[in-house]
């Protein structure tokens, strides 16, 4: 093989595996280096120039001029050195030109793995980066093989090959080879054994990625997937909503009689799927979220936490809780809210005694009688405040009446004096008469 057909075979498995010339290029030199390494006792002082736009292929040894030779893998005399290039000086350095052919039976071998590696790496490499520029991404792949065992489909993406476990697939019970399929890159992972795509169409992010194919507003950005909740192969919720007035949201994903959101189901294998539109306030996204059925009233409770009681008709129960619990699994997982789901009559022999649900009207009733309380306790302070007061004043009242009474004991025992006075000078009075009678009697004797 001369130089012009050693490039031709480059560009050819370029074209062939997607490896470039110069990967290749870079992978033959280091086999040479290896080779001459092997070959010359370690010496692996190479130049070598390809230049595949000129056909050019050289390799050279270079050794040290020396006067008397003692290792001739790294070493030459100045006059076998003078006969490749005249201006060899002794301690300077020469390159041999060497012809790769000749460079034994074992060396070459060696360069034939080391080449062989390369374009496996290289192989590697280009899955990896073909796998990373479509990661998170919807790309359309053909079955090359299925597992009759495990069910698991050898898909081909570009000119990469991954599995697809019987576990991710949906609606594709049979699959055949050669069927053209759409696959959700879920994660690449670099093992071992060379880069790995995991793949997956049970993936929620894989029907958010075919909303975003079939519908032009939500590829725009004027419609928002705020969230979605899937129990692949049965039911998906989507919430949608946009802030452009006058758009649509949920209108635009369904389309004109349903052609948009039909197309997604064709897809899906019949997958149910519900589109509701999504709301800053939890009561309004709760009660759309539990569609189709029809809620009465929504509760959050009053502790913070993201729980909240819903009401529905007694017709809509089952309706409101879905197959098995699914459409009140799925409106939870959507809202991100545990929702507890009771009927307008209540359970039979349930007593509402939670705390937590209690409407704000009971919580106002709590606060008026906590006031009523403290008024009431106002109220009695009040009281015994005037009840102090009274005593107070029974007290004054008393007190004067013992004054009135001691006045009054004063002016009598004054009078009882005067009395006394007057009792005395009228006894002194009848005295003076009795002497005046006798004084007249004595002088008519």
């Amino acid at each position: 093989m001369d130089n012009k057909e050693l490039f031709d075979a480059l560009k050819l498995l370029e074209a062939e595996k997607g490896i470039s010339v110069d990967t290749m290029i870079s992978q033959i030199s280091r086999a040479i280096v290896v080779a001459c390494k092997n070959n010359f006792g370690g010496n692996d002082d190479v130049d070598i120039e390809m230049d595949p736009e000129w056909d050019v292929f050289r390799v050279s040894l270079n050794k040290t001029v020396v006067e008397e030779v003692f290792d001739p893998d790294y070493e030459i005399s100045l006059e076998d050195a003078r006969k490749i290039d005249k201006k060899a000086e002794i301690d300077g350095k020469v390159g041999i030109p060497l012809d790769p052919k000749n460079l034994g039976r074992i060396a070459v071998q060696t360069a034939r793995s080391v080449i062989r590696q390369g374009i496996r790496d290289g192989e590697k490499g280009q899955m990896l980066a073909e796998f990373q520029s479509r990661q998170q991404e919807i790309v359309t792949a053909k079955v090359e093989r299925i597992d009759p065992n495990s069910g698991a489909a050898t898909i081909v993406i570009g000119k990469a090959e991954t599995i697809l476990p019987k576990s991710e697939q949906v609606g594709e019970t049979d699959l055949k080879e050669g069927d053209h399929v759409k696959v959700y890159i879920v994660d690449v992972k670099n093992t071992e054994k060379g880069p790995r795509a995991i793949i997956s169409r049970t993936h929620p992010d894989f029907v958010k990625r075919l909303f975003e194919a079939e519908v032009p507003e939500i590829f725009e950005g004027t419609v928002q997937i705020k969230s979605v909740s899937r129990e692949a192969g049965s039911r998906t919720k989507l919430a949608v909503y946009s802030d452009i007035p006058g758009v649509d949201a949920v209108g635009s994903c369904i389309g004109a009689k349903g052609v948009r959101v039909n197309s997604v189901v064709d897809e899906l294998g019949g997958e149910k799927i519900d589109i509701v539109l999504w709301s800053e306030n939890p009561v309004e996204f709760i009660a759309a979220a539990l569609s189709p059925a029809t809620v009465k009233s929504v509760v959050p409770a009053n502790d913070g936490t993201k729980v909240c009681r819903v009401t529905v008709p007694d017709n809509q129960l089952s309706l409101a809780i879905g197959n098995k619990g699914q459409n009140a699994r799925l409106a939870a997982r959507l809202t991100g809210w545990k929702i507890d789901i009771r009927p307008v009559s209540g359970f039979y022999g349930e007593e509402d005694d939670d705390e937590r649900f209690k409407p704000l009207d009971d919580a106002e009733d709590a606060e008026t009688a906590e006031i009523a309380e403290t008024a009431e306790d106002t109220a009695t302070a009040e009281v015994a405040t005037d009840e102090v007061a009274v005593d107070v004043e029974d007290d004054d009242e008393n007190s004067v009446v013992q004054d009135e009474t001691a006045e009054s004991d004063e002016a009598s025992e004054v009078a009882e004096e005067v009395a006394q006075d007057d009792e005395a000078s009228e006894e002194t009075e009848e005295v003076a008469q009795d002497d005046e009678t006798s004084e007249e009697t004595e002088e008519e004797e």
